[in-house]
């Protein structure tokens, strides 16, 4: 017999979405035939795989140890701890019980693209691994994950979920929209007012390209078109240049990108949706070979299971580059707004 004592980072699921964790090479009619036979309970009781598991419930297994060890899934860490030691450029921000924050530099991934692919994923997972936060067999039944995803050339916070509890939390506040996110960018031209847009976004899945259709435009006719809301201001104008703060508002695929750059403000650096001859010229003079987007501040509202003391804020600083625009006097014509 096998049995097991349900944690904090496995309750709040399905009986049987654990057990296909616990026993990943089991068939889905394995574990509905050992629950109907009695040879899988739950708190020595029959069960039907649809309870939810609370801490302390206890689940008993009466198989073999042939059977057991054939369905168990290897914890292999190596590419865990491999990610952690690959990117020491990745700063932790904040980290509690429940989530981690951390600083991505432009050029990793938030989560891997392709199995060979190292990422934030990974790194969290070797980080908490290297801490004895997690041990190897605890990743059969529950992994931490990145809970947002910033695009590969995208710096700046990603939110990390260390528990399952606090997964569904963090999933749940983005998903209703009650944590704030702001950005910080650089656009062509000169941006001098705030100003809230809306509209629609259309992607494209084969060419990986979004399009806007502005609120006034849209039909019925656009039936996988999503609603989205920015609102941005200015910081300092430069010369040719605007270095703008965005609140996103909803959060949809490339929509900074792609709507700023509707409006006649594309990034600067940002091949896909901007404007080539003055991203050219920015690349020649100071080596910017993608959008210079950072997701610069976050902010908590009370919460009781992550900020239970009260709202809070979390910031990551600018990468250098953006500093050293800002830095370059004969630039700057003035400050326009304090953040």
């Amino acid at each position: 017999m096998y049995q097991f004592e349900i944690k904090d980072n496995e309750a709040g699921q399905r009986f049987d979405k654990y057990l296909h964790k616990l026993l990943p090479k089991a068939p889905t009619s394995f574990f509905y035939k050992m629950l109907r036979k009695k040879n899988i309970v739950l708190n020595g009781k029959k069960a039907e795989g649809k309870e939810k598991l609370s801490v302390g419930d206890t689940v008993s297994l009466f198989l073999s140890e042939e059977t057991f060890q054939g369905f168990l899934g290897n914890a292999d860490t190596s590419i865990y701890l491999e990610a952690y030691k690959r990117f020491k450029n990745i700063t932790v921000l904040y980290e509690n019980e429940h989530m981690l924050l951390v600083s991505k530099p432009s050029g990793v991934l938030s989560q891997k693209a392709k199995d060979t692919d190292y990422s934030v994923n990974e790194w969290l997972i070797g980080y908490l691994l290297d801490k004895h936060v997690i041990d190897a067999a605890s990743l059969s039944t529950y992994k931490p994950s990145v809970c947002n995803r910033l695009d590969r050339n995208t710096s700046g916070i990603v939110l990390c979920a260390k528990t399952l509890a606090g997964s569904q939390e963090l999933s749940h506040m983005i998903a209703t929209r009650k944590i704030r996110k702001y950005y910080r960018l650089f656009v062509k031209g000169i941006i001098n007012k705030e100003v809230t847009l809306d509209g629609f976004l259309i992607k494209d899945h084969d060419k990986n390209y979004v399009s806007i259709i502005s609120s006034d435009d849209i039909d019925s006719n656009c039936e996988n078109a999503s609603y989205i809301k920015t609102r941005y201001y200015p910081i300092n104008i430069l010369s040719e240049l605007s270095y703008v703060e965005v609140e996103l508002i909803t959060g949809k695929t490339h929509q900074i990108r792609a709507h700023m750059a509707s409006i006649g403000h594309p990034l600067l650096g940002d091949y896909k949706y901007g404007d080539k001859i003055f991203n050219d010229k920015y690349q020649d003079k100071y080596k910017i070979k993608s959008q210079l987007l950072h997701a610069y501040r976050l902010e908590f509202p009370q919460n009781a299971l992550l900020t239970p003391d009260g709202a809070m804020t979390f910031t990551a600083d600018e990468p250098a580059i953006f500093r050293h625009l800002l830095s370059i006097k004969n630039n700057t014509s003035h400050r326009a707004k304090d953040t």
